[in-house]
This record gives C-alpha cells, structure tokens and sequence, in this order.
C-alpha cells in the first residue's frame, strides 16, 4: 500500500461535505428531465437529504482536522463552524420554497441544484486557506446565486434582479481579484499563513500591501453588503424570489463574513492599524444607513433588506474590534441572524400571495387573530431582530458590544446601541398591524402554511430561543475556534 494512501484519504475526507453537495446537485440536473413534471417534490426531499449528509460529513471532517490539497483547504473549528451553518441555512432555504415554488408552478430539480452548487461554494470559501481557492469558491457561490436571482425568467422583477446582482457583483468581484494579485505580486504566494508570514518581513513593502488589503475590502464589502458598497441589496432583494432572498440575506453573507474574518484576522492582523479605521467608518455607515432607510419602507422584503445591512455593520462591529472575542462574537450573531432573518422571510413568503402581490407592511393587518402561531413565530424572530433579552438577538448584540467596549472602541458601541434604538421602531411596528389592526383582506384568505414553511417557522424560532437561552452551547465552540487552526 503506498505511503501517501492514507493522508490521500484524510484529503477527500476533509473534502466530503462539498463533493456529496457536487455529486447530488450534478444527479439532480441529469433526472429534472425525467421526474421533474411527475414527481415534482422529489428534489426537495433529495436536496434536505443531501444537506443532511453534508452536515454529517462536516462533523466527521472535524474528526481529522488539518489542511487538505497541498493546504489549499483547512479544516478547523472555524470551518467546520460555518459549513455546518451554511448547510443549516441551505436546509431551512429548501423548507421554505416548497410552498412558493408550488404557488408559482415553479418545481423544478434546476433550482435546488443551484442552490446546492451554491452552498458548495460556500463550504469552499469558508474552508479556503488560499486566496485563489477563496476567490474560487467565492465565484462557484456567485454564479448560482446571480442564476437564483432570475429564477423566474417571466417575472422582470427577476429579471432586473439577476441583472443588476451580476453587473455589480461581477465589478466588486475585479476589486478582490486586484487586491489578490497585488498580494500574489509583493509575497509570491497566495496561502494565507505564509502572507502573514511575508508581511512580517522587514523587507516588504506595506504600503502596497495597504492597498491589497483596501482592494480585498471593496470586494469583500459587496458580498457581505456593507455601505458603501450596499446599493444592490435593497433592488435585488426585493426582485429575486423570496425563498432566494431570504437565502442570499443568509447563506452567502455568512460565508462572505467567514473569509472577511480569516484572511483580515490572519493574513492581515499586523497590518490592523491601516484597515481597521475603514472597518469602523463601513460598520458605523452600514448600521445607520440600513436602520434609518429601513424606517421608510413600506415593502417587507425592501425593509428586510436594509435591516440586512444594518446586522452587517453590528457585525463589522466586531471586526474591527480585532480581537479573538470579537471574532467568536461575529460567529455567534451570524448563527442568531440566520435563523431570526430566514424565518421571518419565511413568514413574507407565507403571506405574499402567488406573484408577490402582498408585500406592504399593511398586508400583515390581523395576522395576530387569524393565524396565532405564524404571528407568534414572527414576533420571536423580530424581537430577537431588535435584540430583546431571551432571544439570540439580544446575546448576539451583547458580546458584539462587550468585545468592542474591551477593545476600547466605546463611540462605535455608544453609536451602536443609538442605531439598535432606531431599528426597533420599525421591528415593532410590524407587530402593532399583526395585533392592533383589524384582519384585512390577505389575512382573511391565507391558507395554512403547509408541512416545509411551517418547519421553516418553527425550527429557527427554536433556535433563536435556544440561543437566548444557552447561548454558551455555541459560544464555547465558536470561542475555541476564534484563534482559527483549532
């Protein structure tokens, strides 16, 4: 038996959660033409399924931790931490389309393969340990999600949304692989512990690697929408299907974050004098920005979306508080964020009617009295939004802000807590037309959510409590894996 055979087989271990996703979502476009007309739920059920299993072979993954590839790939306690929640946030995605997709007449095994190749590239970023394989991973993620945002190819909504995603996403995209190259250009490398290592030498120039890490800022701030580089999230948001929305608001976001956070607090930690003053200008201008538009809007999904970037600069928060508490701070309010933004995106899809004609904020007039449960799970999710006490949200704020006081950033937290005020005026606003109003007509017509957005309520409503509850069950892991190699 050759020498090399068993840490060829660690290799592919390391490697597993992203070759079932590719093997299952390839299976998936070869049988859409056999089955997709007459076994249309088919691919749901394979697509949770696969997810499923990809979660299983993460945790085994985890069992052999280290690089893989000729250390293209790492996996640690903060890859494994963000695989497990892109694919979490894939399976709730897939549970919440089953109804719309049924409403629009729009089943089909194209769909989940897309979003399966999404997550794949996802679970690439978030274990990369070189640029190129980031930058890769990142297009694999990109090009599926710009596909999803135009899913509904008759809907111009749709349409404009996939347009403008591609064109903007395609410019920021130049922006990180400019910044990469330079890098590439002054180290001759592009793994990221031996660009921390380069950088350290004497003998480089750190100027020019200012300008790398200001290039990588302008990319990586488009994936994660932060201001100001957050023009497309309110359009496309707010044209892609719902089920695609709450996904892009989620899963590619997350990912964005985990590579923000690895090469920034890595690669880039001795230069963190130069790029954290940008962090804390982005993260002061995301959550003022997003809060105070989101006060205007009458549309949930366009309100939905300037409330996303508002949560990135909460998050950005803990960035540029450079710290590994700040680090494991970030990790735990992404989890929070995932689960209250996706179930209550779930809820938009359950009320929006077949084309998304109900989408005003006054559409949710007695949702308290017709359907009490859906209400509920609503509440739970924009309580935990604005940070209540007992809801993920709140703990998720909590340590953002204690990292952020510890790191002596006290303006950016006293600015923070000031934005988090602003933001729960229009959080409660929807809870007074769901309990205050009288029923109006879409209220007085919803049909029961079915099986797939009934779980796609409740789960993360579950989750969001657990998390405001026993918040260390998360906390303790993402604290051991915030030193990233652990």
């Amino acid at each position: 038996m050759p020498a090399n055979y068993f840490p060829a087989a660690n290799d592919y271990l390391r490697f597993a959660p992203e070759l079932i996703l590719t093997i299952g979502g390839t299976l998936m476009m070869i049988l859409d033409p056999l089955f997709a007309r007459k076994l249309p739920r088919m691919f749901g059920h394979l697509s949770i399924l696969l997810l499923i299993v990809a979660i299983a072979g993460a945790a085994g993954a985890y069992t052999v931790p280290g690089h893989a590839f000729s250390d293209l790939l790492v996996v640690d306690g903060f890859a494994t931490f963000f695989r497990v929640l892109v694919l979490s946030i894939g399976i709730l995605a897939v549970l919440s389309s089953y109804k719309y997709l049924d409403r629009e007449r729009a089943e089909t095994g194209e769909y989940h393969a897309l979003l399966l190749f999404s997550i794949v590239g996802q679970c690439v970023m978030v274990s990369a340990n070189d640029l190129i394989m980031i930058f890769i991973g990142l297009e694999i993620s990109s090009i599926a999600t710009y596909i999803l945002a135009g899913y509904l190819r008759d809907d111009k909504r749709n349409n404009e949304a996939a347009l403008k995603y591609f064109l903007l996403g395609s410019f920021a995209t130049g922006f990180l692989l400019y910044g990469i190259a330079i890098i590439y250009g002054i180290t001759a490398t592009t793994k990221l512990d031996e660009i921390r290592g380069a950088i350290s030498n004497p003998a480089t120039p750190l100027g020019m690697v200012g300008v790398a890490a200001a290039l990588m800022i302008v990319g990586l701030g488009f994936k994660i929408s932060g201001a100001p580089f957050q023009m497309w999230a309110p359009d496309v948001y707010q044209g892609a299907p719902a089920p695609v929305s709450a996904f892009m608001a989620t899963g590619p976001k997350a990912a964005a974050f985990a590579i923000f956070l690895r090469i920034f607090m890595t690669s880039f930690q001795q230069i963190a004098a130069d790029w954290a003053p940008f962090i804390w200008i982005s993260a002061l201008l995301s959550m003022t920005i997003g809060n105070f538009a989101a006060l205007t809007q009458n549309n949930l999904k366009r309100m939905l979306a300037y409330s996303s970037i508002a949560h990135a600069g909460y998050i950005l928060v803990a960035l540029a508080s450079r710290s590994g508490d700040g680090t494991a701070a970030a990790m735990f309010y992404l989890a929070a964020y995932a689960l209250m933004n996706i179930g209550a995106f779930a809820v938009v899809i359950h009320i929006s009617g077949r084309g998304e004609r109900h989408l005003r904020i006054e559409d949710l007039a007695g949702l308290g009295q017709r359907q009490p449960l859906t209400a509920a799970m609503l509440t739970i999710f924009l309580l935990s939004l604005i940070g209540v006490p007992l809801t993920g949200g709140f703990f998720g704020k909590f340590y953002i802000f204690r990292a952020a006081l510890e790191s002596n950033l006290v303006w950016l937290t006293v600015l923070g807590l000031l934005n988090s005020a602003v933001a729960a005026y229009y959080y409660l606003r929807l809870l007074v037309v769901m309990y205050m109003y009288e029923p109006g007509e879409v209220a007085n017509s919803l049909s029961s959510p079915g099986f797939g957005l009934s779980a796609a309520l409740i789960l993360p409503a579950i989750g969001t409590f657990i998390l405001g509850v026993a918040p260390n069950v998360i906390l303790n892991f993402a604290r051991n894996s915030s030193s990233f190699g652990k």
